[in-house]
């Protein structure tokens, strides 16, 4: 197999899977907090404390995959092109 097919099969394969995932499971974990949906903080004696809500995910924890949110967007200019009475 040459090299060129290898690599044509492996960006495929990538492809499909995170496709897969996009369809199975939409939102992942927020980068910025982690999934926590908020930042931490530590006070004066080094505790822990919950800090302020995270801007990004609006305190959910959760954004919406790339992939996913470049099909919804796919799919609404599509249902706004199509005439169906």
């Amino acid at each position: 197999m040459t090299p060129v097919l290898l690599a044509i099969t492996l960006v495929l394969g990538v492809t499909l899977c995170y496709v897969a995932v996009c369809a199975a499971s939409p939102f992942g974990n927020c980068r910025k907090c982690n999934g926590w949906g908020f930042a931490m903080k530590t006070d004066r004696k080094g505790r822990q404390k919950r800090g302020k809500d995270c801007r990004r995910c609006h305190a959910t924890g959760k954004r919406i995959r790339v992939g996913r949110w470049l099909y919804n967007r796919w799919a609404r200019i599509y249902r706004a092109g199509t005439d169906t009475p």
